[in-house]
């Protein structure tokens, strides 16, 4: 029987862990292929180089299978801060998001990380660091826009002098 190739196999084994680790149900099955793995002889050191996890995560699989059986193995509540808005209010700040700052009565054109925390602080009383308030806008599916650099507005006749290829 001919050998199976993949070809660009480092990238595809990339793209699959990544695939593993996106949904809860394929996550319990990586950690039930694991075990039995180990069920059927092969050492922890081989089970972690061929399904990418470190030896300790491993160990944990082997110590909450032990204690709880396969229910040990079911995604578990994960911890973590609590979020900082509740969904009402996250629906609103993307609400406003869709507006224009001068709409809301700030003096700004454009929405920025700085300018989402005054907002926030300002509607719901609520202090964000700048870097959050970027990843809110994010995660709410807006990206930053700059304004355009003021070479952009020059003299076509300039422009075209001050190219270096024609």
């Amino acid at each position: 029987m001919r050998r199976f190739i993949i070809e660009d196999a480092e990238t595809m084994a990339i793209a699959l862990q990544q695939e593993i680790t996106r949904s809860e149900d394929s996550r319990y099955d990586h950690r039930l292929h694991g075990l039995l793995l180990l069920c059927r002889g092969i050492s922890i050191k081989e089970v972690c180089r061929y399904l990418g996890q470190a030896r300790r995560t491993v160990h944990y699989w082997i110590d909450r299978f032990r204690r709880s059986g396969f229910s040990g193995l079911q995604e578990g509540e994960r911890g973590g801060r609590p979020a900082s808005l509740n969904p009402k209010q996250l629906s609103q700040l993307g609400q406003a998001l869709r507006k224009s700052p001068r709409d809301l009565g700030f003096a700004q054109n454009l929405w920025d990380g700085k300018l989402v925390g005054h907002f926030l602080k300002k509607r719901f009383g609520i202090e964000l660091q700048v870097r959050q308030c970027q990843r809110l806008f994010h995660k709410l599916g807006f990206r930053q826009r700059k304004p355009r650099s003021l070479i952009a507005h020059a003299d076509p006749v300039e422009r075209v002098a001050f190219k270096k290829t024609p």
